[in-house]
């Protein structure tokens, strides 16, 4: 089931908002062992994932479908929002967020240059026939 750009803005807000609000929930589980650290910085990753597919949802339905998000204002936002949501948990965290965050965001551009082919706007096709000299 496809949704539309409005429903996955909704979407992917309120599991942000879970996101963020479970993290700090739990945060002294977080800091307890060192494996705790790596899933903490793993939910970060999922809440950077979500923030930006947010953020990149409702930049499509106010700007319109042909709108691209790009490096310097959407990604280093929603980046440095999951880094400092995993900063309040423990040090360990910001570092593995920013590791998994990277490899999320690799995938995510990967996916999208395959799901949206760009089109050739300048082509040398002429329709014509040759001129003899």
């Amino acid at each position: 089931m496809v949704l539309s750009n409005q429903l996955s803005f909704v979407v992917a807000l309120i599991v942000s908002l879970l996101l963020f609000s479970g993290m700090q929930m739990y945060k002294q589980w977080f800091i307890s062992t060192q494996l705790n650290h790596f899933v903490g910085g793993y939910l970060g990753s999922l809440l950077f994932v979500f923030s930006f597919t947010a953020v990149g949802n409702l930049e499509a339905s106010v700007f319109g479908k042909s709108f691209q998000s790009k490096m310097f204002p959407e990604v280093i936002i929603c980046l440095l929002l999951a880094l400092f949501s995993t900063a309040t948990l423990h040090r360990v965290c910001v570092t593995t967020c920013l590791l998994f965050s990277s490899i999320s965001l690799y995938y995510i551009n990967g996916y999208s240059q395959k799901i949206h082919v760009p089109v050739n706007v300048a082509s040398n096709v002429h329709l014509g026939k040759k001129k003899n000299k």
